[in-house]
């Protein structure tokens, strides 16, 4: 007699359902809130601080049980609980999300309007960017070292940018452009004012570019920026839009920038809430740059989280090689994987894909085309995870993401790997990835802060 066939369930049958939507209530207010890396890092670290989270590099001495952090350059930052063995329980997600930045010389004005210069931020569909309320965030730093923080565009009574699309009726030629050329790169440019300069001086009526002379002026009367400033600035555009419930149950969220965020948040979340002293150190990591290739000094290829166990090792007295104690360890990337779109589900191999409200998503593997560029969970590690979230009755269900040839992706689960440990990714599954609203289910998120909380605590006591 054969066995049952695998059967994916749906996990808010499994789940408390007034945790599951009094849990999404806190989430859609740290989207709501959180747009970029920078945002993320403060974030995270005002809410360690509450639980009692020490800077790191202000201790000497180490022991069991202690909390600690370490945040480089306000883009990343890593938790850490010491545990009483040189071995390492790591979760890592990545806090940036694919957007729009500003070129370091932004401002012109055309045919009457000042305009910003942009250079998009990983994967986007830059269709989807035109005619929508978008929010500028960021930091200016000044040639003194003084930082000016700017928000513009998030509350009602705040303008919102908008990159102009063209009319219909003038759109023939632009129709004819394969939808990836719809919008081109250089066409995503912010309309930024319309009024132009003036003053009793009749002379400075007849300048030129009268509008551009206007904004610059509004910047260096409300934020104290000058032209020059912009070009050691980190300003970001993204959608003007709060977190929402979706659906007429109310099943879903819908927000800006939920790959990686959801990882983030619920990590976050199962960090904070562990409680006593464990055999291996927990080891929580926030990294930028994901969705560019992980490169730079804040990015998963950088130092930084060997930096971090050196330092943690040194000061709890551990003895062993770092090296060793890594290729000893376990690691979760904390990454989403793609959910079935009932519109398009021929991108999909649809048993080996991942559907909104049937839980967390195991992926044994990424990469692309023959598994390049992509590390892949050996059997025995699967195996293990499985039994943990098993035992603890947490909703799951295996992914992949795509059909083989389809496209592909990657996470930062190799360059985990790169350094010894054993790692799988797991997240939820989101739908319209990339796209400046993103849909997740609630019970998905929740069973995510499920299933790292259980990863952290399961056979380390």
């Amino acid at each position: 007699m054969g066995g049952a066939l695998y059967e994916r369930k749906w996990a808010w049958d499994s789940l408390p359902r007034e945790e599951v939507n009094s849990f999404s209530e806190e989430y859609k207010g740290f989207l709501s809130e959180v747009k970029t890396e920078r945002e993320s890092v403060k974030y995270i670290l005002k809410m360690a601080k509450k639980e009692g989270f020490e800077n790191l590099e202000d201790l000497s001495k180490l022991s069991p049980g202690d909390r600690v952090y370490m945040e480089l350059r306000g883009k990343s930052i890593i938790l850490g609980i010491i545990g009483k063995e040189p071995r390492f329980r790591v979760i890592g997600s990545h806090i940036d999300a694919p957007r729009i930045d500003l070129k370091p010389l932004p401002v012109y004005e055309d045919s009457g309007i000042a305009m910003l210069k942009t250079h998009y931020y990983g994967g986007i569909k830059k269709y989807q960017w035109v005619n929508i309320p978008l929010a500028m965030h960021g930091l200016v730093v000044l040639k003194s070292g003084e930082k000016i923080e700017v928000k513009i565009g998030e509350e009602d009574d705040s303008p919102v940018l908008l990159v102009p699309d063209l009319l219909p009726h003038l759109a023939k030629k632009q129709g004819e452009r394969k939808l990836s050329d719809g919008i081109k790169g250089e066409e995503l440019r912010l309309i930024f004012g319309n009024m132009p300069y003036s003053d009793s001086n009749e002379k400075n009526k007849k300048e030129k570019d009268r509008v551009k002379k206007n904004v610059l002026r509004i910047l260096k009367e409300e934020y104290g920026i000058e032209e020059e400033d912009l070009i050691s600035a980190e300003l970001e555009i993204v959608p003007a839009l709060k977190a929402r419930d979706a659906g007429i149950d109310k099943s879903m969220v819908a927000a800006y920038g939920q790959d990686d965020r959801v990882c983030a948040f619920t990590q976050l979340k199962a960090t904070l809430d562990l409680n006593g002293v464990f055999k291996e150190t927990i080891v929580s990591c926030f990294v930028d740059r994901e969705e560019i290739g992980s490169d730079g000094d804040t990015g998963a290829k950088s130092n930084f989280l060997e930096y971090f166990l050196e330092e943690l090792m040194d000061r709890s007295a551990f003895e062993e090689k770092l090296n060793r104690a890594l290729i000893n360890s376990k690691a979760i990337s904390a990454d989403v994987n793609a959910a079935v779109n009932p519109l398009y589900k021929e991108v999909h191999e649809e048993q080996n894909a991942a559907y909104l409200g049937k839980g967390v998503v195991l992926t044994k593997y990424t990469g692309a085309r023959g598994k390049y560029l992509a590390s892949e969970a050996h059997a025995e590690y699967v195996g293990w995870i499985r039994k943990i979230l098993d035992e603890r009755k947490i909703p799951w269900q295996p992914g992949l993401l795509g059909k083989v040839d389809e496209g592909g992706g990657g996470t930062i689960a190799k360059y985990l790997a790169k350094r010894g440990m054993q790692v799988i990714d797991m997240g939820p599954p989101v739908l319209s990835m990339h796209s400046p609203y993103e849909i997740t289910s609630k019970a998905d998120v929740y069973s995510a802060y499920l299933a790292y909380k259980a990863f952290f605590e399961a056979e380390n006591k």
